[in-house]
């Protein structure tokens, strides 16, 4: 049994998030900035209620929420001793790649070749063209992830025995409600009921196919290992946050601050990128759309996850996470 986990402040008069008591089985709940907790389940008369499957009924829920946010004579239970879980299980997870201008940046100068005749400066600049040429010609890079890649925002992280250059990815991410597809950017903030916190956690090593380079890369190998995407620990609805593309990304690895980035600085914003993937993809409620990692990554620092490596990561007004990286025994 995990211990119990520290509650985390966020925006706004709620959010949501799947809790458990010692023994007992996980629940959908509402959590208040109080440090108390509701049992949506109970509360709605509906055993087994998971937040997916809230998010399903979310128009016609959401209202219903608030009431509960703002009676003291609800169920409520305090948050101390319970143990938070990844906040939702999704369908689909769809992970933005590129969408961090100086990111980018950082990657392609730390993967240069040494062969490569250019100075630091002029790499720098000629991906910085490349990136606004990007924008310019609206074209977000989209991928799929695997939602058995999810694990609480405290659960202890396995590093791989053949992840060689294991690294941190912290981003926002995107919660859908309504079903979407071929929606257009001006109605796609209108199928978001909220954001939370995802790791996406990147083995650098295997990103790219060392057999045959024109496959490219390998997102299977180097990002869905189980549990190599932390999530939550809440869900913020979109009314509570007041502008999801001027937020603070920051993780620090054992107490060091690697990533401090505003969401501002992302190449396509989130109504663009859930349009983009929409217009080939159904989205469904509940799904995630990671919007892309923002710079200060190992690679970028020359430093990547080992064994006993702690990570706290956060996004302004979503609370915070913290994981354990925990070598796998070898086979």
């Amino acid at each position: 049994m995990k211990p119990a986990a520290p509650f985390t402040p966020f925006s706004g008069p709620f959010a949501l998030g799947t809790l458990s008591a010692p023994d007992q089985a996980p629940f959908a709940g509402l959590v208040l900035p109080t440090g108390h907790v509701l049992d949506l389940g109970a509360a709605f008369a509906e055993p087994g209620l998971t937040v997916r499957a809230l998010l399903e009924r979310w128009d016609e829920l959401l209202p219903r929420l608030h009431e509960l946010a703002g009676d003291a004579d609800a169920g409520r239970q305090p948050f101390e001793g319970l143990r938070v879980h990844a906040p939702l299980e999704p369908r689909q997870v769809f992970q933005s790649g590129a969408n961090y201008r100086q990111h980018v940046i950082d990657l392609e100068v730390a993967h240069r070749s040494p062969d490569d005749p250019r100075t630091v400066e002029a790499a720098r600049a000629e991906i910085a063209e490349v990136m606004d040429r990007r924008a310019a010609e609206d074209l977000p890079y989209v991928f799929i992830g695997l939602p058995s890649a999810i694990t609480g925002p405290y659960d202890d992280v396995v590093l791989p025995d053949w992840a060689e250059q294991p690294d941190w990815e912290l981003e926002l991410a995107a919660v859908i409600s309504r079903p979407a597809h071929r929606v257009p950017v001006e109605e796609a903030l209108d199928h978001v009921a909220g954001y939370t916190i995802a790791n996406d956690l990147t083995d650098r090593a295997t990103v790219f196919r060392r057999d045959m380079k024109a496959i490219g890369t390998d997102w299977l190998r180097s990002k869905n290992a189980p549990g190599f995407t932390p999530l939550g620990p809440w869900i913020v609805p979109a009314s509570s946050v007041a502008d999801p593309e001027d937020l603070r990304v920051t993780l620090k690895l054992n107490g060091e601050t690697m990533q401090d980035e505003s969401t501002k600085d992302m190449l396509f914003g989130i109504a663009r990128l859930v349009s983009y993937a929409s217009r080939t993809a159904r989205l469904l409620p509940g799904d995630l759309v990671l919007t892309g990692s923002p710079a200060g990554n190992g690679m970028h620092w020359g430093r990547l996850l080992r064994d006993g490596d702690v990570m706290d990561g956060s996004i302004s007004g979503l609370g915070a996470q913290r994981t354990r990286c925990v070598a796998e025994v070898p086979r």
